[in-house]
């Protein structure tokens, strides 16, 4: 596909004369921070499940190996409480996912069907401690940057979108994103959360389907059945928050230049338009070629391409990790984002100090090849189409919604109990299984992560 752009041409009249003001804040140089808890990367799901927390592990071994560390301020952050995390979710599923464990599991198997346990997402041990591992360290993150602590600020153990107040979804129990931006909307009237896994990042879409607080947009593969289910145009929020979410839905085999032009030229018209006062940037990586659950053909430098896009903007910055399955690949892919964000430029060759060297093999590279022999589904015709639907939709906003500071509520239920009766029952996905066992990419029979 040619690089050419996907907005309407200067002949369109919806094409704006002069762009919607936009302030950046001068800096000499963006202060970054970096959360990483000790423990995160020890938990297992199960020796079949495709979700590796070792994960985390490799990719801060392989930014301390290359000396990312020395360039930003690391933090262990402290765990979530049990009032931090019921602050979105529901009581009784906080107490649940506390008191349950693989030992007594049998004892609350009556409860299994209301919270969603499944192969999915199983019970295992130290299920809640991994909780509020990770959504401490977004929580904490979120503080950070509020506070001036830093211009951007990453966790990388976060991003786990799928969790709904009520349940878990999708190898998520507790909605760290949720909790992060419900901290910034206490000083930021306007959250934008931008999502990049291929997977639709429904939990964070539905928390906010009702509010004009925060826009959320999605770029994702989408056919009706792929996990969730959700992420068609036609879901854009109600009530106040109707036009302020936003679906990008993709077909299997996007390549890097058809991806990042579509990403660039819908995320300038959201800043336009929206005029975001911090951005909640979350990662995926299972949207990068050869991943077991994904189907597209990017390369890790077409994902860093959109979060040096991003972080161009020079907007307060909240960046976490999210999907990936290739394990290797996940860690190349975030410690090269790390590496963006530092405005540091990481030799290809991985430092032999690395202390899980022998997993990158056998190319022992940043960037390995990862294009897989499938084809684009994707036609430039879609893609347009795709583009001039979100751009139609951005013009239904009446300009930036305006907060006055002094008007942040302290308490941000509000926003959610305009959803609640309507999504509580069936949850907005319908409750698809991800089905994993299905879907799985593998190159060959000996194609396994052994952790």
């Amino acid at each position: 596909m040619s690089s050419s752009s996907f907005l309407p041409s200067n002949n369109d009249k919806t094409v704006l004369t002069q762009p919607a003001t936009f302030h950046i804040q001068p800096h000499s140089k963006q202060k970054v921070s970096y959360f990483h808890h000790k423990d995160v990367g020890n938990f297992h799901f199960g020796l079949q499940h495709p979700m590796k927390p070792h994960r985390l592990a490799l990719t801060n071994n392989l930014v301390l190996s290359y000396g990312l560390h020395k360039k930003m301020t690391v933090y262990c952050p402290p765990k979530a409480t049990d009032d931090e995390l019921m602050e979105f979710h529901e009581v009784d599923y906080i107490k649940f996912l506390k008191k349950v464990t693989p030992e007594n599991s049998e004892e609350f198997a009556i409860d299994f069907p209301r919270f969603n346990i499944n192969a999915d997402c199983p019970i295992f041990e130290g299920l809640y401690d991994f909780c509020q591992i990770y959504a401490g360290a977004s929580i904490a993150a979120a503080h950070h940057l509020a506070s001036d602590g830093a211009d951007i600020c990453i966790n990388w153990s976060g991003g786990l979108h799928h969790a709904k107040r009520y349940e878990a979804s999708g190898f998520c129990f507790v909605n760290d994103i949720v909790l992060a931006i419900q901290h910034l909307l206490r000083f930021y009237p306007r959250v934008l959360y931008i999502d990049i896994d291929i997977h639709h990042g429904d939990g964070v879409q539905e928390a906010f389907f009702a509010t004009d607080r925060v826009m959320t947009v999605s770029f994702h593969k989408y056919d009706g059945s792929f996990f969730p289910g959700t992420g068609n145009t036609s879901e854009i929020g109600c009530g106040l928050g109707k036009f302020f979410s936003l679906n990008v839905p993709l077909k299997d085999g996007i390549d890097d230049n058809s991806y990042v032009t579509l990403f660039k030229e819908v995320m300038l018209d959201v800043r336009d338009h929206y005029q975001p006062s911090v951005v909640v940037l979350q990662c995926g990586a299972d949207s990068l070629g050869k991943d077991r659950l994904g189907g597209f053909n990017i390369s890790i430098k077409a994902h860093g391409e959109c979060v040096r896009f991003i972080k161009s903007w020079q907007v307060p910055l909240l960046v976490l990790g999210g999907g990936g399955y290739r394990i290797p690949n996940v860690a190349r892919c975030w410690t090269y984002e790390t590496g963006i964000l530092l405005d540091t430029e990481l030799q290809s060759e991985l430092p032999q100090k690395t202390h899980y060297y022998n997993f990158f093999g056998p190319d022992f590279s940043l960037h390995p090849p990862l294009v897989r022999k499938i084809d684009d589904l994707n036609k430039r015709s879609d893609l347009k189409q795709i583009y001039q639907e979100v751009h139609e939709l951005l013009r239904f906003l009446d300009g930036a919604p305006s907060v006055q500071m002094q008007e942040l509520p302290g308490n941000l239920q509000s926003i959610f109990n305009g959803i609640d009766e309507e999504f509580r029952d069936v949850g907005f996905r319908g409750r698809k299984p991800l089905m994993w066992n299905e879907n799985e990419y593998f190159d060959g029979d000996s194609d396994n992560d052994k952790w």
